[in-house]
């Protein structure tokens, strides 16, 4: 079955204004598309969600022991070398999308992804073979960066590129909804574990069930993907230089970023409020309840859990929201929140109340839904068709490099310097003003067409004077 169909219009379109070209979407297609899509989120974030709650036992395993702390460092610095070559994955998978197509490289990376994190649970221990677990540990972690460079990039300018122009901001917000429910997936077991295990078992053994399960899951999401087409922006713009007799123009990496250096800037400034936020909330506040204000470990997690369970709920209505209102109202209406409430929320956090660290936890979360349910279908929509996955891929992972996964520890390093328990609230308003900038300068992209496509439509919503024909 074909992914969109080919219209034309009749002989008289012109006068009643139709657009002479618009793809035509199937349904069932684009739910593919996204469930695709979404898994491949859903796995990279289950590997986050594992790695962070079972940290303290990684390092057990595959360092030496003596000094917890020691221990526990070296097990983030593996965890934050993915961060560092991500940007690198981005710059190879992110132009070799635009050129070969999204649905080859998607696939590739997949495996990846499952085969790294695989990879982890089959390290024989420092205990077995010494040094060798530890540069092997990295190595994996290496792999999951750098395949990772390409997935997020890929996967927002697939749906994207699959879904009508109207409903493209609620396809879209599916994609943080797999972020979440890999999250959750992830750091759920580790605690089920953690519950049920003794800590020798869990040392010995236990620790390697979460990452085995990344095989098959990796399996089940090789297989969705490479049961899909090639999107139909994609496939236009391959057949439109078939039919030239050209291939496709290479494009350099440079011409990505210098070429767009507004939509990139614009790009650089969203992701930063995004991510500061979303780190902060997932990754920090666990860190923060239980190291500075002293609250219980289990408890401050399983908070943080239900926070994005109530996420999850909310996504795909804010995604809606973002097709209704634009996606500009809804990202704007995150940042002025941040800047207003982030000082409110941490103070509720610190009072140390069950209810009170509840709804200051709540309100950031329904805080972070605005940009997990627009920023999808808006980041994409920044960049034209021939270098949106190399140009989103990029963007995307420089900013999540130097500033969303930098959010834990620079913060720590601020509180610690300072004193200062505020230093998470005052940090996320100043990542608020960054995105309240580039909000302003943003273009509204909802119920629009992308950049270099043509109008993508259901069936039922084709322009009078444009009819479907058989591709």
């Amino acid at each position: 079955m074909s992914s969109a169909l080919t219209v034309a219009p009749d002989t008289n379109a012109s006068t009643r204004g139709a657009s002479p070209e618009v793809t035509v979407t199937d349904p069932a297609l684009v739910k593919r598309a996204v469930k695709a899509a979404a898994l491949g989120n859903a796995m990279e974030w289950f590997d986050f969600g594992v790695y962070s709650y079972i940290a303290v036992t990684l390092g057990k395993v595959f360092f030496p022991s003596g000094n917890p702390t020691a221990q526990l460092l070296s097990t983030f610095g593996a965890f934050a070398a993915a961060f560092l070559v991500r940007p690198l994955g981005g710059m190879v998978f992110g132009p070799l999308g635009d050129r070969v197509g999204r649905q080859k490289v998607l696939a590739i990376t997949m495996i990846m992804m499952a085969a790294g994190t695989f990879a982890i649970g089959l390290i024989p221990s420092y205990a077995a073979i010494g040094v060798g677990a530890p540069i092997l540990l990295l190595a994996a972690r290496l792999v999951q960066g750098f395949s990772t460079g390409g997935e997020y990039g890929g996967a927002a300018t697939f749906i994207a590129e699959y879904a009508p122009d109207k409903k493209r901001g609620f396809f879209g917000s599916w994609l943080e909804f797999g972020t979440l429910a890999g999250y959750i997936g992830g750091a759920g077991l580790v605690t089920l574990m953690t519950a049920l295990l003794s800590d020798h078992d869990l040392v010995s053994w236990g620790w390697r069930i979460p990452f085995l399960i990344a095989g098959p899951m990796g399996i089940i999401g090789l297989y969705l993907r490479m049961r899909l087409e090639e999107t139909p922006a994609f496939a236009a713009a391959a057949a439109a230089a078939e039919k030239s007799e050209k291939s496709r123009p290479k494009v350099r990496v440079r011409e990505m970023v210098t070429g767009q250096w507004k939509a990139m800037l614009l790009c650089i400034g969203l992701v930063l409020v995004f991510n500061v936020t979303d780190y902060m909330l997932l990754s920090y506040m666990p860190s923060y309840l239980t190291g500075q204000l002293h609250y219980d470990e289990t408890h401050g997690l399983l908070l943080i859990l239900g926070v994005m369970a109530l996420m999850m709920i909310v996504q795909p209505f804010a995604g809606k929201l973002s097709d209704s209102l634009g996606r500009r109202p809804v990202i704007a209406a995150g940042c002025v929140g941040f800047f207003a409430l982030s000082i409110p929320a941490v103070l509720l956090i610190r009072q140390g109340d069950l209810w009170a660290v509840s709804l200051g936890l709540g309100a950031l979360g329904l805080l972070l839904v605005c940009f997990t349910a627009a920023m999808p279908s808006a980041l994409p929509a920044l960049f034209p068709t021939r270098v949106r996955y190399g140009s989103l891929s990029i963007g995307f992972n420089v900013s999540v490099s130097l500033f969303g996964g930098t959010t834990p520890l620079v913060v720590t390093a601020l509180v610690g310097a300072t004193g200062n328990l505020m230093m998470p609230a005052y940090y996320m308003m100043a990542a608020a003003v960054v995105g309240g900038v580039a909000v302003w300068f943003m273009t509204e992209s909802a119920r629009r067409p992308l950049p270099g496509s043509p109008p993508a439509v259901e069936s039922g919503d084709l322009p009078r004077g444009v009819h479907a024909t058989a591709a």
